[in-house]
This record gives C-alpha cells, sequence and structure tokens, in this order.
C-alpha cells in the first residue's frame, strides 16, 4: 500500500527536502507541499492524503490550529504528524488533545521520520522519545495520584491486565504471549479498553495509565515507553504497537 502525504512548513526548503526525502521510499508519496497553515488544511480537504506532516509555527494558521481543524471535520481519514524544533510541553498537550498520531522533533533521524510516516498512516500514535520522557513523568509524579475515575470499574479484570501492559509499552503480540492468549482476543480488548475510557489510541492510553498512578515507576521506566520506530528497532523500547488501525 502506498501512502500518501503531504508536508507543510514555511521555510520552503526544508519542506521540499523533507517531501524528497520521504518520497524516496517506494511505499510513501508525496502528494503535495504547503507553506501555511491555511493552505495546509484546504490541501488535506481537496486531497484526503494518509498523513499530514505539519510544522507547528507557520503564518495564518499555525500547525496547532491547522491540526484542530483538520481533525475536527467528521469525515476527515487523514493522520496528523506535528514536527517541531521546539519540545514546549504544552504543544504536546495541545497536540494530543486535537487527536494528533505524532509530535516529532526535526531533529529525529531522518529514517525514523520515515518510520514514523508509516506508523501513524497505519493508525498508531507516536511521540518523540526525549520528549515523551519528560511529559509522562511529569504527568505521573504529582504530589499525589489523582483519584480513580469511576470507568475504571467497568473495566474487566483482563482488561485492567491489559492496560498495565500497555502502559509498559508490550505491542499486541507480546500481551498475547504473556497473558497467553490469541492476537485478536488482545485487539478486543484494547479497543474495549479505549471505548470505555474515552480514549482516542494506545499512547493515550499509556498517559492515562501514568497519569492516574496505575503504574509503579519501577515497574515502566520511560526509557521504555514507546516513540517513533525505524524497521531496525526490535526492542520494546522504541515501538508503539502493532499493526492495525489505533489498536
Amino acid at each position: 500500500m502506498t501512502v500518501r502525504f503531504l508536508v507543510a512548513d514555511d521555510h520552503a526548503m526544508l519542506g521540499s527536502g523533507l517531501c524528497a526525502a520521504l518520497a524516496t521510499q517506494p511505499d510513501l508519496e508525496c502528494v503535495a507541499e504547503a507553506s501555511d497553515g491555511r493552505t495546509a488544511v484546504n490541501e488535506v480537504r481537496r486531497l484526503r492524503p494518509d498523513v499530514a506532516i505539519l510544522d507547528i509555527r507557520m503564518p495564518l494558521l499555525d500547525g496547532l490550529r491547522a491540526t484542530e481543524t483538520i481533525l475536527a471535520e467528521p469525515a476527515n481519514t487523514t493522520k496528523v504528524v506535528l514536527l517541531t524544533t521546539y519540545d514546549h510541553d504544552a504543544y504536546v498537550h495541545r497536540a494530543l488533545q486535537a487527536g494528533a498520531s505524532g509530535f516529532l522533533l526535526k531533529s529525529l533521524p531522518p529514517e525514523e521520520l520515515i518510520a514514523a510516516v508509516r506508523v501513524a498512516a497505519r493508525g498508531d500514535a507516536l511521540i518523540d522519545p526525549s520528549v515523551t520522557r519528560r511529559l509522562i513523568a511529569r504527568l505521573a509524579d504529582g504530589i499525589a495520584p489523582p483519584p480513580t475515575p469511576a470507568a475504571l470499574e467497568h473495566l474487566t479484570a483482563r482488561e485492567h491486565e491489559v492496560l498495565l501492559l500497555l502502559a509498559e509499552a508490550y505491542t499486541n503480540a507480546e500481551i498475547a504471549d504473556r497473558l497467553g492468549i490469541g492476537d485478536e482476543t488482545v485487539k478486543t480488548h484494547v479497543s474495549r479498553i479505549l471505548a470505555k475510557l474515552n480514549l482516542r489510541d494506545r499512547v493515550h492510553a499509556v498517559a492515562y495509565a501514568h497519569l492516574h498512578g496505575l503504574v509503579k515507576k519501577s515497574s515502566a521506566p520511560f526509557d521504555a515507553f514507546p516513540g517513533p520506530a525505524s524497521a531496525s528497532h526490535e526492542g520494546r523500547r522504541h515501538r508503539l504497537g502493532d499493526h492495525g488501525r489505533g489498536h
């Protein structure tokens, strides 16, 4: 399957270079370039690419507002990956709230950015590992864990087990092996967890588990939290999830 993507960056040379670098891959096709957020939104509506790669700082409409506009449309199927040279926590929070599938720093190696586009296209979510470690640490390092949400009471014992393993960055296959159940059963559990807790995807489930004090710090070091990965990375350190639309 060819992944059709759009690149939006107010620096034309950077945008064209990124588009060209990604398009060297046989399964990636650059369908448009934009130099501002408003144009990016219009091009997404017109072309419906699989992935839109947006710079955060752009004229007319910044990347965050463009993301919110794109993902707020009911008919939208495009996944959004945000790129920035700044790793401000406020950007990450807002990107996740809008439903972005990725938040990456421009310093990311090309091969990992290529892998990140593929990950977003298949429905998984990802955050640059350096950003994630600090973000989740901040969420989980409160004076006291926040009250357990009532929604957690609706999880079955098995779903609770799966949620904890998700929070430790296990993939579906690894969860299946650890619990002695089938891959499809794990996917069903993940889907039900996301629905019951009103979460968008796996990365939100991980943040949710840490935020509500469900994971002990000693059991899930932040270095193991999943982030973008190249095909050569086989360990849990850089993986967010299995193939499949968001589960």
